[in-house]
């Protein structure tokens, strides 16, 4: 079994942490709750990415562990979120969600922007609530923003539409807001990500003295990709390189695998040029939203806090911006299970990380490191083990699951399984990007290692409690 790469600092942090939590004090404080919105891992400089201009993130992740191999189980922003934070499997709302157990157990607790499922651009050119649960939160902030409708160069790529009139622009539910970016002059204060940290810089200040869990979710790079000019001259759109393609890419996959969202139907296959403005649009939104993430960490640290404070960051779900020609979410591949996953505690832990870890594990994680009772009917366990043991295994696989279908993560492996009994195998160590599907190969070494990871994903499934009656096994 491969061991975990992790830093001494976190062994001994850790470690001391378990001895306090064992005679009774909290370890940890507060926590700041920080989550990204459509954002893959990939595209993080502190998850290798050459191109990515994101500091702020990339400073955080040297001060903290960096789970390598950390998937989401909803593949769309309502699924996810309902079950991060309840630590329940998808379809499943627990008694007590994650907010609501700090703020019951004497936290002040608040959320600002999106944490439960908002429709963006709706809900935020509206303010409101979207899914949000009142239980949650002590108080909460919607960051208002005009999104689309913000005057300046306005594109829409599959369409190959480029205009700066404000009539007419794709928006709330109209079918080709996906590929909408917006630049303009401005400093961004007006946009809803600016104003989320604003807003969370000032309950920092407000609530210092007090116990906090402080959620703040930001909309980028979630579309509309709105953000001033100089974010977008950072990655100027010629220089921007496709994701391999290979031929006949989409001829192995089974039929509930592919997309539909994707450059046949959508229309951006017949604009090269518009694909790679995409690329450049989502890199500029994320290294706007990654200026955010600074400006309310510089606060944590000038409020002198960082030393009583857990945070994490991570975001929703990945995203696909045309590997295997398919664009944005909803499907079981690695682009979109992957997610990005950076958790700081107190003392400047820095390691890294490649156990499977889910998102249904921040809950009893969280509530372990601050000393608080972790519920029983969570799904997900906590991690801190793994900060304290580098061989520690808190699990071997971490599961997605996405309409008619279920993927699982193993060393090594991914294995999908459909509700029409069709699968997808791939050799995640030769063929990282997913292009040959081994559930179809003769070859016994395949055939031996499908039927083996079939039990495995079988008694996954079942631990979990996940209904398998509609997932028929191919014969």
């Amino acid at each position: 079994m491969e061991k975990p790469k992790i830093s001494r600092g976190v062994i001994l942090l850790a470690a001391a942490a378990g001895l306090m939590l064992s005679t009774g004090r909290a370890a940890v404080k507060n926590v700041l709750f920080l989550i990204s919105d459509d954002l893959k891992a990939s595209v993080l400089g502190c998850y290798g990415d050459k191109l990515a201009n994101t500091p702020n993130i990339d400073k955080l992740a040297r001060n903290a562990v960096v789970f390598e191999r950390a998937y989401c189980q909803g593949l769309a922003c309502a699924p996810s979120r309902t079950s991060f934070m309840h630590s329940r499997y998808h379809g499943f709302k627990g008694r007590v969600n994650l907010g609501q157990h700090f703020r019951e157990n004497g936290f002040y607790s608040a959320r600002v922007g999106k944490i439960y499922h908002m429709r963006v651009p709706g809900d935020i050119i509206a303010g409101t609530d979207g899914l949000d649960i009142a239980s949650s939160w002590t108080e909460k902030y919607n960051s208002p923003g005009l999104e689309a409708h913000t005057p300046g160069d306005y594109a829409c790529l599959n369409l190959n539409i480029f205009t700066r009139e404000l009539e007419g622009r794709q928006s709330t539910r109209m079918p080709h807001r996906m590929f909408v970016s917006v630049s303009y002059e401005g400093d961004g204060s007006d946009q809803p990500d600016h104003k989320t940290a604003l807003k969370t810089i000032e309950l920092l200040r407000k609530h210092r003295n007090k116990r906090f869990f402080l959620a703040a979710g930001f909309v980028r790079p979630h579309y509309p990709m709105v953000q001033p000019k100089k974010y977008f001259d950072l990655y100027p759109w010629k220089k921007m390189v496709l994701p391999k393609s290979v031929p006949n890419d989409l001829e192995d996959m089974p039929k509930l695998a592919i997309t539909r969202s994707r450059s046949a139907l959508n229309g951006i296959d017949q604009f090269p040029d518009n694909q790679k403005r995409m690329w450049s649009a989502y890199y500029a939104s994320v290294t706007f939203m990654d200026e955010q993430v600074g400006r309310i960490l510089d606060e944590l640290d000038r409020l002198g806090l960082r030393d009583e404070t857990a945070v994490v960051f991570t975001s929703d779900h990945g995203y696909h911006l045309g590997e295997h020609t398919f664009w944005q979410k909803s499907n079981l591949h690695e682009e979109v299970t992957r997610v990005p996953l950076i958790i700081s505690l107190p003392g400047g832990v820095a390691g890294r990380n490649r156990s499977m870890v889910e998102l249904v594990d921040l809950f009893p994680t969280l509530s372990a490191a601050c000393g608080l009772k972790v519920p029983g009917e969570l799904h997900g366990k906590s991690l801190l083990p793994v900060f304290s043991q580098p061989d520690a295994k808190v699990k071997e696989s971490a599961i997605s699951i996405h309409g008619g279908g279920i993927s699982m993560r193993i060393k090594g492996w991914t294995y999908t399984r459909y509700k029409d009994g069709s699968e997808e195998l791939y050799d995640m160590q030769e063929d990282p990007g997913q292009f040959h599907n081994l559930a179809r190969s003769k070859e016994e070494k395949y055939t031996d290692a499908l039927k083996k990871i079939r039990a495995r994903f079988q008694g996954r499934v079942k631990s979990a409690g996940l209904k398998t009656s509609r997932l028929r096994q191919s014969p």
